[in-house]
C-alpha cells in the first residue's frame, strides 16, 4: 500500500504557498500468516485529525497542486520514524516506509536530520518503492537503491501484481520483500494471476526474498495469500492502521528482521557490459554480418515470450539505429515492458514507445553493441565490443559473447538501465 493508499479521493483546498499541514502516521501491523504474530509495522500518512486534508489522497493532492510534494514526502518519512522512535519500536521490529524513489536523494531540512540519524541508528527500515518507479526514472531508482542498501536497510517491492507488464522490473531491484497486491487473494485466480504468482515464486526462490500479501480481509483471502507462497500479510482481517500498540511485540525468530540480510550488496556496474563478460567469459570473434542473426534472435525471443520483457540495446551511434530497426523496435514496445536504445546521438525518444538515451562519445559504450533481454523467468544478452575496423559495415569485427547468465545478463542490463533518464511526461 502506498504512502498515499488506494481507494480514497480528496479535493485539495486552496491555501498559501508555502503552508503543509502537521504529518502523523498511523501503523499497520503486518502479521506471521501461520503464527498470527506481529513481526513488523509499516507506517501510513495522515493529515490534521477531523481535517479535509486527514485523508493521504487529498493531503498529497493539496501538495502536488502547491508544488511541494517533495516536502511533503520527506515529512511523511520523518513522520514515520519520529513516531517509531517515540513507542521505542525494537530494532528486532522492521519499520515499513513508503518513499518516492525521485526524492530519495533529496537533502532532509536541518531540523529532521537528528530524526533520520536516531532512526539509522535504532530502528530497522524497510523503504517501500513502487515498480511504476522503475519505467518512471530507471537510472534513479537503481541509484536509490544502492544508497538504501548502503545505509543497512531493507527494500520491499509494493503493488506487485498491479501492472502485470511490469513483472519484468523486479528483478533488476531484488527486493527483500515481494508485496503482492490485494487483488491478486481477493480476486479469483485466473491465467494472468498464475502467471504473476509463478514470477514472484520464482524471484523469491531464487533470491530468499519474503512474500508479503496485501488485503486480506477474510480467512479465504489468508488461505489464498498461503497458497501464493506468501508468509506474511497485511489487512482488515489482521489489523487496522493504528497508533503502535502499548505493549509492542517481541522481536520474533520468524520476523522480517532476522530473516533478511539487509547488508546485501546491491551489484554496482559502472563498468560496460563487455567488461563485465570478459570476467567470466570465454569471447569469440565475428563480424557484424554474423552477430546481427544472432542480436535478431534475441529480438524475437522478446517477441514470442508472454513475459513482457525488458529490452536494452546499445547501438554505438545513432546511425545504427536504422528505419528498419525504428519499425521493429516499435512493435517490440508493444510486447515489452520496457524498451531503452542508447548510443551518441540517441534522441529521448527515437521511436514511439521506445526510451532512448544519448551518450557521450566517451563513453566506453559507444565501443560496445549490447542487447540484453530480462523477463521474470528468461535473461540473454549479446554482449560485444567494436574491433575497430574501417572497412564496409556488415564486415566491421567484433569480439563477443552470448550469455544467458541470469546475474551477468542483469548486471550488463543494469549498466545500461542507469543511463536511461526520465522523461519529463514521466514526472506529472
Amino acid at each position: 500500500m502506498t504512502i498515499r493508499e488506494k481507494g480514497v479521493t480528496g479535493v485539495a483546498p486552496a491555501g498559501p504557498a508555502h503552508d503543509l499541514p502537521p504529518v502523523q502516521s498511523v501503523y499497520q501491523p503486518i502479521i506471521d500468516l501461520v503464527t498470527g504474530e506481529a513481526v513488523a509495522f509499516e507506517a501510513l500518512a495522515r493529515g490534521p485529525v477531523g481535517n479535509e486534508l486527514e485523508s493521504p489522497a487529498a493531503l498529497f493532492a493539496y501538495a502536488r497542486e502547491l508544488g511541494i510534494e517533495e516536502r511533503l514526502d520527506v515529512e511523511c518519512q520523518a513522520a514515520a520514524m519520529r513516531g517509531a522512535l517515540r513507542r521505542s519500536l525494537p530494532r528486532g521490529i522492521p519499520l515499513f516506509v513508503n518513499a518516492e524513489p525521485r526524492w530519495l536523494q533529496s537533502r532532509w531540512p536541518e531540523h529532521l536530520v537528528p530524526v533520520l540519524e536516531q532512526a539509522r541508528d535504532r530502528l530497522q527500515i524497510v523503504v517501500e518503492i513502487t515498480e511504476r518507479a522503475m519505467v518512471h526514472d530507471p537510472a534513479a531508482l537503481l541509484a536509490a537503491v544502492e544508497r538504501i542498501r548502503e545505509a543497512g536497510w531493507g527494500i520491499a517491492l509494493d503493488d506487485v501484481g498491479a501492472d502485470p507488464a511490469s513483472l519484468a522490473l523486479m528483478p533488476f531491484i531484488e527486493p527483500d520483500v515481494i508485496k503482492l497486491d490485494l487483488r491478486l487473494v481477493q480476486e479469483r485466480t485466473d491465467g494472468e494471476i498464475a502467471g504473476i504468482v509463478n514470477a514472484v515464486i520464482a524471484q523469491a526462490e531464487r533470491t530468499g526474498a519474503l512474500v508479503l500479501a496485501e488485503g486480506v480481509e477474510t480467512e479465504e483471502h489468508r488461505s489464498r495469500a498461503l497458497a501464493m507462497g506468501a508468509t506474511l500479510g497485511q489487512g482488515w482481517l489482521l489489523g487496522f492502521p493504528a497508533a503502535l500498540p502499548d505493549r509492542l511485540p517481541a522481536p520474533s525468530r520468524r520476523a522480517p528482521g532476522r530473516e533478511l540480510t539487509f547488508t546485501r550488496p546491491h551489484p554496482v556496474a559502472p563498468r560496460s557490459p563487455f567488461d563485465l563478460a570478459r570476467e567470466s567469459l570465454t569471447t569469440r570473434t565475428a563480424t557484424k554480418r554474423l552477430l546481427l542473426p544472432m542480436s535478431l534472435h534475441l529480438e524475437r525471443h522478446a517477441l514470442r515470450t508472454s513475459e513482457t520483457p525488458v529490452l536494452l540495446t546499445a547501438f554505438q551511434e545513432a546511425r545504427h539505429f536504422t528505419r528498419a530497426t525504428t519499425a521493429r523496435y516499435e512493435t517490440l514496445s508493444d510486447r515489452c515492458s520496457l524498451v531503452g536504445v542508447l548510443g551518441a546521438g540517441i534522441s529521448a525518444t527515437p521511436a514511439h514507445g521506445v526510451r532512448g538515451a544519448g551518450l557521450d562519445p566517451d563513453d566506453a559504450l559507444c565501443g560496445e553493441w549490447t542487447l540484453c533481454v530480462v523477463g521474470p523467468h528468461f535473461a540473454g544478452a549479446l554482449i560485444a565490443t567494436d574491433l575497430g575496423d574501417t572497412g564496409p559495415d556488415a564486415d566491421r569485427r567484433f569480439d563477443f559473447a552470448i550469455t544467458y547468465d541470469r546475474a551477468l545478463v542483469l548486471n550488463a542490463a543494469r549498466s545500461l538501465l542507469r543511463r536511461i533518464p526520465a522523461r519529463p511526461d514521466d514526472l506529472e
